[in-house]
């Protein structure tokens, strides 16, 4: 796996640190309310954990999760989102803030954001780990921002390729080689 990897974007060390920060920006927005966190699978599935976390014991968190798919097995977006797996819970008259791995496109968030809004919720919000604003097709505002990254194809802490790398404990560049293959 690790061959795969180009050069480490993010470490270990440089996550945790920014996690527990949105942690703790999230927990001051959102205190003495319930909020309803919804992780995006697959992707986000690491992230959600630690940022569940570092949110802290004191606030009243639902967790739920949707998996939607614009992407497939390739390495760019079809632009068609697709809903894999809904929420278990209504949303309606809740805050929801989405947890995501990263903000790419910004058509799947787009579509997901306004389907959640739809449902009447009170509020929705935007937390990712990783935001690429160059990249962006549809308007999508981040509320929470982990780390702005340049236009590469990366791997690792939940993020993958083609189900490979989400175990790493870093963010990496994947080589071209590998996907270009």
């Amino acid at each position: 796996m690790h061959n795969d990897v180009k050069e480490i974007l993010l470490s270990e060390e440089q996550i945790a640190t920014r996690v527990q920060e949105l942690g703790a920006a999230i927990a001051v927005d959102y205190k003495d309310q319930e909020v309803v966190l919804v992780g995006v699978l697959k992707g986000a599935v690491v992230f959600y954990a630690d940022i569940a976390r570092a949110i802290g014991e004191d606030m009243d968190v639902k967790l739920d999760f949707m998996s939607c798919s614009s992407y497939g097995d390739g390495t760019t977006s079809t632009g068609v989102v697709r809903i894999l797996k809904d929420l278990d819970r209504s949303v309606e008259g809740k805050h929801v803030l989405v947890v995501e791995d990263i903000v790419d496109t910004g058509t799947t968030l787009h579509y997901l954001l306004d389907n959640l809004k739809a449902r009447g919720a009170k509020s929705v919000r935007l937390v990712a780990l990783l935001n690429k604003p160059e990249r962006r097709k549809m308007p999508v505002h981040v509320d929470y921002v982990g780390f702005e990254v340049p236009d590469y194809f990366v791997v690792g802490y939940g993020l993958d390729y083609a189900e490979k790398y989400r175990q790493l404990k870093y963010i990496g560049i994947l080589k071209e080689e590998v996907y270009q293959a």
